[in-house]
């Protein structure tokens, strides 16, 4: 069970590396790197690329780690008692599985993805050690063990928004995603849009990095950003001309929406576009 990428997914070789690593540790792939660069696609294309299928956990600010194995509701047990429904003779019909339960008992070898654990709780992956090393955890209400049936090949994406503890860090194996550089996103373009003009995908990239060069970007635009921002060039068909335009009250670039995305960074091309201007008479 080895990942070499897919027809749809540009990885590099040290990403593959990880992956493969991880894969043969029996260890939480622990992926961070600037949104937008295929972070949670990446669990996606691992599952296809080892015909595995995919369980999905996206985690949010509100998020326990205890939903993550299964949750006992005990409010509708109470009132199902008081209506004298029969199911209340048994617990198990209140206890609703996790996504870990669910990639515990999978008929075949589960990819889970932990999407963005950095946004819940810091006690949150602490409260997760055990049941991802020993592959098992205890449910208290019916007595009984659930352990994993095979081990899952988990992906965990981290945006850097908090620190993780470090007896968590010890368990997985790390891997960040760089940045991609000028020949790697062509072959990222060149796989989401096969027929586009290459003076147009030259122009674009050209111009997209220099935007992420200016110093001051509060959010520099990612690899998501620039297919959308390509999609928009084509269907407006702007021409490379266009964005080769040097007239310094143009430093913004057209449909600039889809690459900038708050007001602090578009007020700065907007200076520098004036102090252009000026310094030009």
């Amino acid at each position: 069970m080895r990942f070499e990428g897919t027809t749809a997914y540009v990885a590099t070789d040290d990403l593959k590396i990880a992956v493969n690593a991880a894969i043969a540790l029996e260890r939480p792939l622990l992926v961070k790197g600037e949104p937008g660069t295929g972070k949670t696609v990446l669990a996606l294309e691992v599952a296809k690329s080892v015909n595995a299928p995919l369980i999905e956990w996206h985690v949010k600010s509100t998020t326990k780690a205890q939903q993550g194995l299964y949750e006992y509701d005990a409010v509708s047990r109470l009132r199902d008692s008081q209506l004298g429904d029969e199911r209340v003779k048994d617990i198990r019909n209140y206890i609703k599985r996790g996504k870990l339960w669910e990639a515990f008992v999978a008929d075949e070898r589960p990819v889970l993805l932990i999407d963005e654990i950095d946004k819940a709780d810091i006690e949150f992956p602490n409260d997760l050690l055990q049941e991802l090393d020993r592959m098992e955890f205890f449910v208290y209400e019916t007595g009984e063990t659930v352990k994993a049936r095979r081990r899952p090949i988990v992906v965990i994406t981290s945006n850097n928004e908090k620190e993780l503890p470090d007896a968590f860090l010890r368990r997985c194996f790390f891997h960040y995603i760089r940045f991609p550089d000028p020949e790697t996103m062509q072959a990222i373009v060149d796989v989401h849009f096969p027929g586009i003009k290459p003076r147009l995908v030259a122009e674009a990239l050209r111009l997209f990095y220099e935007i992420r060069d200016v110093p001051g970007l509060k959010k520099k635009p990612s690899t998501s950003e620039l297919l959308d921002w390509l999609k928009l060039l084509m269907v407006e068909d702007v021409g490379p001309e266009t964005l080769r335009e040097r007239d310094p009250k143009k430093l913004i670039p057209p449909l600039h929406g889809a690459l900038l995305k708050n007001e602090q960074d578009v007020h700065l091309f907007e200076r520098l576009a004036f102090m252009a201007k000026r310094e030009r008479r």
